[in-house]
């Protein structure tokens, strides 16, 4: 015993496997969490106080539904007094309108009275004329004709008194115009008053832009909300989300990322359903890495930093379950390369030297093993192989790697 122990002394017990021919799948596993596709969160726009809440969280509603009302008193007002200055503006715009009726009219009449004027004026002349030639002839009075004469200069001061009624009326017509014109800028003026003040009294009531369900309602009735002010509590009432199209959102290793694919299948498991698999696809691959320790952008960092980073990927679920929630931790298997009946080793026994390591000066003669030559510092990838009670190096080009075998292309 004693000699065999000396004669073993140095001896590195291995385990060796057989190259063989099998199926192979490459799989990239990252955590996340479950979020729905499309989510929006509803935000204040206008400051005050919420006097009423109309859904609870987990609910389910439809767009256009109202969700929260705020304080409404001051705009409420403010819409009342502009509806009834525009009902004001209305009646002027009406009275303007009827005068100007009332003056068309008016104008027909004083046409027909100058029409029938002129008619009489035409008659008196043709008396006046034939009284003329009979008092030239001496064939009537100068009574009859003085009386004629001053029938005919009647007619005409009736005439041009018909004409000056006339233009009055056409003058009046314009002014009437000019009014109905002005009342009806003043209906529009005062339309789009009645219009910015009913935005405003609007803004006080949070209406689902969107069908979904209400999964965050971090407010409640008497709370204070203002508008404008980017991730904070008082500028949040409530968020809906789409469960429509469930996601998981998973964070990849800048390593693996490069071998991800739009449309690749996942495998999608939940922590808190663990007794089930769910499937789904690729369906956004993000470019911008992420700091692991802060979760921030590395772009957004004006110190370069070293530390491993993330691309985020997210997975479409085919048939996410009715129980699913928002926010739930999940662990994605995306499948990135398949291969048939393809030549692969364990993942243990592929290794990396330096092509010095793999020389043998104290045996020139011997065939040496599959070193490549050229830089004694290049790193070789290979495996070692058990050739008759001999080992030696055999550099492999590998390809795509399963959960406990690498593929190898060539060198076996």
């Amino acid at each position: 015993l004693g000699v065999l122990s000396y004669l073993n002394r140095g001896v590195v017990v291995v385990q060796t496997d057989h190259v063989s021919r099998r199926n192979l799948v490459q799989v990239v596993t990252a955590s996340g969490e479950i979020k729905p596709r499309n989510y929006i969160n509803i935000g204040a726009n206008s400051m005050g106080r919420i006097t009423d809440i109309f859904v609870t969280e987990g609910e389910r509603v439809e767009q256009g539904q109202q969700l929260a009302k705020l304080e409404t008193i001051q705009p409420a007002a403010e819409v009342a007094a502009q509806k009834a200055n525009l009902e004001l503006v209305r009646a002027e715009l009406s009275a303007r309108e009827a005068a100007l009726e009332s003056n068309e009219a008016n104008q027909k009449t004083q046409q027909a009275a100058l029409k029938r004027s002129r008619a009489e004026l035409r008659r008196a002349k043709i008396n006046h004329d034939r009284a003329s030639q009979l008092l030239e002839d001496k064939l009537v009075a100068r009574q009859d004709y003085d009386q004629r004469r001053a029938d005919y200069e009647a007619g005409l001061a009736v005439v041009e008194e018909a004409q000056a009624r006339l233009a009055l009326l056409k003058a009046q017509r314009e002014e009437s115009v000019a009014q109905r014109e002005s009342a009806r800028r003043r209906v529009e003026q005062a339309a789009a008053q009645l219009r910015r003040v009913s935005d405003m009294l609007e803004k006080h009531y949070s209406m689902a832009p969107i069908d979904g369900v209400i999964t965050n309602l971090p407010v409640r009735v008497g709370e204070t909300v203002v508008p404008g002010i980017q991730n904070s509590a008082a500028s949040l009432i409530m968020t809906i989300a789409d469960m429509s199209l469930i996601t998981a959102e998973v964070k990849v290793d800048e390593t693996d990322i490069v071998s991800v694919e739009l449309g690749q299948q996942a495998e999608v498991t939940i922590d808190a359903i663990p007794t089930r698999t769910f499937t789904g696809r690729v369906i956004e691959i993000g470019n911008t890495a992420i700091l692991r320790t802060t979760g921030l952008a590395a772009s957004q960092s004006a110190i370069a930093s070293q530390e491993a980073k993330d691309f985020k990927v997210v997975v479409a679920l085919a048939d996410p379950p009715g129980e699913i929630r928002p926010g739930m931790s999940c662990t994605a298997r995306i499948t990135t390369a398949t291969r048939e009946d393809v030549l692969t080793v364990p993942i243990q026994a592929l290794t990396v030297r330096q092509a010095s390591d793999l020389e043998e000066p104290h045996e020139p003669d011997t065939a040496q093993a599959a070193s490549p030559q050229g830089d004694p510092q290049q790193e070789v990838e290979g495996v070692f192989v058990v050739n008759e009670r001999r080992v030696e190096f055999r550099a492999v080009r590998s390809g795509i790697t399963g959960a406990t075998q690498i593929e190898a292309l060539d060198g076996l």
